[in-house]
């Protein structure tokens, strides 16, 4: 069902506001084609005159025009596509759902157990495709009303797009005019309209056209989309008989005459429908009865992320190679795990689920910016407006309830109850629970039948799990997160008392208006001084439970703050790591059946509570009939400050403080995001894994104050050039910036020039320590150096610089007047250079300290800089752990810089330079008689010893 449009509701959700709002009108189903009609072999002349004029016709401005407009409508994509990545033409990405025919009878049936095994990788019998489906039946008969059903998200819409998309190029030649209508628009028309006034009003250019349909024998096809919301009635009582294309009668009438062969008997009908509303037309009117499977085959699955994913404009501006590469890599890591038929093989079942898939790898890999609108709750909400927006579950039923509305009520009390008990796995009691427990009325029963129907295996599926095969998990393991933030926002998560308190303040707050003019009139005319009395008691109910209700905000906000803050959660990875996950797995060796699971985790609940809060998303929601008004959002914005804000200013680990950003993101709330920040003077991510999006993340949030973050540390993080370009607002108000271990080269070191030149830069202090800076990379920083005003320490510990690069460091020292200590230790550097960086050191103003060690210099070198005096000389340069007969003031300092990154240094040559310290400390500790200092030295060399050792062992 997939195109480049979202598949299933996706589609229609377009194809619905296309087809109501515009002069052309679009369907959003399949239509089934009836074969009764016989086709004579023998036609007389005026039917083959009649033939002649249609050719006429069928070439004749009129036709084309349509065809140019039609696609131009039906090609075009929903605002989430362009939204949430790149636009796709339906012929660049489309892979068609499998489509089986069936039968009334197995309509009717009862549903066989909801397995996976069911509905993957199993031959379906009686496969059809879209173009076969008017084929004459088993018997012989040609086809002219198709049925085509399935259930919410399977592609009815997408598949029809396809169609019409596909007649407007020449590629469905069987009929020769296409009119397609949304049973969506035609049920809020209650008008009487003939079928002729009914066409011309949606598609003008067929004004000429319409006249000839009943003479001409022109091979039509109308397209009936979304049946469901038609309560048709095929009794003779309920709907008369019509064959005149220019009576009017109600828009349902002519779609019941349409289906009965009455009024243009020859015309074929698709019509696309939900499962419950199948039995709405009466088999005898029905050619052909065709299921769409959706893609039940792994292999369309794979097809289709193939063909999305490997799109050029997936992965923005990155270069061709690059992105190719990652293109490449996620297609196939994604392939693997459909493979391994986990629980994301039957969510993508569904082709709406694809997209979603889609969508969020482009926003977790593609995205370089994140404007207000790009956030993961936006994508969940987009994605269930596409698939849920203007839909009622029962058109039938007297209280038009919306299907996302039921859902949040139903659906969302599973989700949260799951949630509250950390699980993820429902048994069939669990959904009884939650759906028939409060069933009281034959409606409510109804409506949850339909449900069953239509809209259960868009978010509950089996578990694929070995023995777990008779439970049921969300579809998609973040749409329980999302769908249970949805309930508790909402306000459905209510006591006994709190939903009779709340019914009963509003009733006796309607009385009590009613009354009160009778109350005053009375109360003059009559001495009944109680009266007035009784009538202010009526009035303290409503505003006493008013102010007991605004208790719930609080309740929200203390929840969205508990979930926030877990400490159990501390030392998981990010959300956006374990959303990554999910999608793309683990990759490494497969868990054993018998060991047990590792603890559910929840951290996207409190950050999508957030997000379904912001402005945007509030929208999107009301006009899937979830309200949230602005003042109970801004309560609880304002109920947060108490809680969320309060528990963020404590330390949190760098996995913690990401989802805390993350949350921050998410609630685009500008004002509260600006306070909580404040309150941020130190951010530490260290180990992060920092995308594109979490750096425009970090950006964003981070953007909503001006203030000077004291310390930044982006240790072990695999930033890149592109990474510091995209953080560079925030790396200017930074005063300590760690940037060590990120693989940063000499572009990246270019972007560090820039951002020390900048005469905003607030740096004092930058720590580039094994990062592979080179050669080139130490130019730049020494251009830097000249021109910077704020830098005070600079470490450039292990960066790969050699003599040239400690040569242009020392070129352009001169010309800085500020720095105050320089780390160039493990870089390879030989007397020369050494000595030629000590030189410069020695006649600047401020610099006082030169880290040297673990370089390669000669005994000569060493008792040169040995020489060195800081009262006399103004520096000191640390080489060794001695200073002359004396153990160095900086032993300590040293050893413990070997301890924290020998992970990342060549262990032989740390080992080699151990050993010369080694043998200098003793050769140290015997020229000096003083006892005193003898001791020191023996407590440094056993220091040194036992390093040694620990690395000999490999337990260091």
């Amino acid at each position: 069902m997939h195109s480049s449009s979202p598949p299933g509701g996706a589609g229609r959700c377009f194809l619905r506001k296309i087809l109501g709002t515009s002069s052309i009108s679009l369907p959003r189903g399949c239509v089934r084609y009836q074969g009764d009609s016989q086709e004579s072999s023998a036609q007389p002349s005026s039917s083959r005159h009649g033939q002649s004029q249609l050719r006429n016709v069928a070439f004749s401005g009129a036709i084309k025009k349509h065809q140019k407009s039609l696609s131009a409508w039906f090609s075009h994509q929903p605002n989430e596509e362009r939204q949430f990545g790149p636009s796709f033409s339906l012929d660049a990405v489309h892979v068609d759902p499998v489509i089986r025919e069936s039968s009334l009878e197995e309509i009717l049936k009862p549903s066989p157990d909801l397995t996976i095994q069911n509905q993957l990788q199993q031959p379906c019998r009686k496969v059809i495709s879209l173009h076969n489906l008017f084929d004459v039946d088993a018997c012989g008969r040609q086809v002219k009303n198709v049925v085509l059903y399935g259930t919410v998200g399977t592609g009815k819409s997408t598949l029809i797009k396809k169609m019409v998309v596909d007649w407007c190029h020449g590629r469905l030649p069987r009929f020769q005019l296409v009119i397609p209508f949304s049973c969506e628009d035609l049920s809020h028309s209650h008008a009487h309209v003939s079928l002729r006034r009914l066409v011309t009003k949606k598609y003008q250019h067929l004004r000429d056209v319409v006249p000839l349909l009943e003479a001409s024998g022109l091979r039509v096809l109308f397209i009936l989309n979304g049946l469901e919301r038609l309560n048709l009635d095929f009794r003779l009582a309920g709907t008369e008989l019509c064959c005149d294309p220019n009576e009017p009668v109600p828009p349902s009438a002519i779609v019941v005459n349409l289906l009965r062969k009455y009024l243009l008997p020859e015309a074929s009908i698709i019509v696309t429908t939900r499962p419950s509303a199948v039995r709405r037309i009466p088999g005898k009117y029905v050619g052909r009865y065709a299921e769409i499977c959706g893609f039940s085959d792994t292999n369309l699955q794979k097809l289709y992320f193939q063909m999305r994913l490997s799109q050029p404009g997936c992965s923005g501006e990155e270069s061709q190679d690059r992105r190719s590469a990652e293109q490449e890599n996620l297609v196939e890591m994604l392939s693997r795990n459909l493979e391994r038929h986990n629980q994301i093989t039957a969510a993508c079942f569904l082709p709406s689920y694809c997209w979603l898939v889609c969508t969020t790898l482009h926003f977790l890999y593609f995205t370089r910016t994140v404007p207000p609108s790009q956030t993961l709750t936006g994508i969940y909400t987009s994605f269930l407006r596409l698939n849920f927006s203007g839909e009622v579950l029962d058109s039938s039923n007297p209280t038009h309830i919306s299907m996302m509305k039921y859902v949040a009520k139903t659906v969302g009390k599973l989700a949260y109850e799951g949630v509250m008990s950390r699980k993820t796995c429902f048994s069939e009691e669990d959904l009884r629970q939650c759906f028939e427990v409060e069933m009281k009325t034959e409606s409510e029963l109804n409506l949850l039948e339909v449900f069953r129907s239509d809209v259960f295996r868009f978010f509950l599926s089996p578990c694929v799990q070995p023995g777990k095969e008779h439970t049921f998990v969300f579809t998609i393991p973040a749409m329980q997160e999302y769908l249970a933030a949805l309930y508790v926002v909402l306000g459905e998560k209510k006591t006994l008392a709190q939903r009779v308190g709340k019914e009963l303040s509003e009733v006796l707050g309607k009385v009590s208006e009613d009354v009160a003019v009778l109350v005053n009139i009375i109360s003059k005319v009559l001495p009944l001084r109680f009266l007035p009395v009784l009538f202010n008691l009526l009035k303290i109910f409503p505003r006493y439970f008013s102010r007991v209700g605004g208790k719930d905000k609080d309740t929200i906000a203390h929840t969205m703050a508990e979930e926030l803050f877990k400490e159990e959660d501390y030392y998981n990875d990010d959300v956006l790591d374990q959303i990554n996950s999910s999608i793309l797995g683990v990759e490494g060796p497969m868990r054993h059946p018998d060991e047990a699971p590792d603890d559910e985790v929840f951290e996207l609940f409190p950050i999508f509570m957030g997000g379904i809060l912001s402005r945007r998303n509030r929208a999107i929601l009301e006009q899937l009939g979830c309200s949230i008004k602005n003042l109970a959002a801004f309560e609880i914005a304002k109920a947060m400050k108490k809680t969320v804000i309060r528990k963020g200013r404590r330390g949190l680990p760098p996995s913690e403080l990401m989802d805390y950003l993350f949350f921050l993101h998410e609630f685009q709330n500008e004002r509260f995001t600006a306070e909580a920040v404040l309150s941020l003077r130190a951010v530490n991510l260290s180990s992060v894994k920092m995308t594109p999006l979490k750096c425009s993340v970090l950006a964003s949030v981070m953007s909503t104050t001006c203030h000077e973050v004291e310390e930044l540390n982006l240790t072990s993080c695999n930033l890149d050039s592109g990474s510091l370009r995209t953080l560079f607002p925030v790396l200017l108000r930074c005063k300590a910036l760690h940037l060590q271990l990120n693989s940063l080269g000499s572009d990246a070191c270019k972007e560090i020039r820039d951002l020390l030149l900048h005469d905003k830069c607030a740096v004092s202090s930058l720590r580039l320590a094994n990062n592979p800076v080179g050669e080139q990379g130490a130019r730049y920083l020494a251009e830097a150096l000249a021109g910077n005003r704020s830098l005070r320490q600079l470490s450039l510990l292990h960066t790969a610089l050699g003599d040239p690069g400690a040569e242009a460091i020392a070129q352009h020292l001169a010309h800085n007047q500020h720095l105050q200590e320089l780390n160039l230790g493990y870089n390879s550097l030989t007397d020369a250079a050494a000595l030629r960086v000590v030189e410069v050191a020695k006649r600047h103003e401020t610099l006082d300290k030169v880290h040297l060690y673990f370089n390669d210099i000669s005994e000569d070198g060493k008792r040169a800089l040995d020489s060195l005096r800081m009262e006399r000389d103004g520096v000191r340069a640390l080489v060794f752990l001695t200073a002359g007969t004396d153990v160095s003031d900086y032993w300590s300092h040293i050893l413990s810089v070997v301890q924290r990154n020998l992970p990342f240094w060549d262990r032989e040559r740390v080992r080699q330079h151990l050993a010369l310290l080694l043998q200098d400390l003793e050769s140290s500790r015997s020229q000096t008689a003083n006892p005193w200092r003898k001791a020191k030295f023996l407590r440094v060399e056993s220091e040194v010893k036992k390093m040694l050792g620990e690395l000999q062992d490999g337990s260091l």
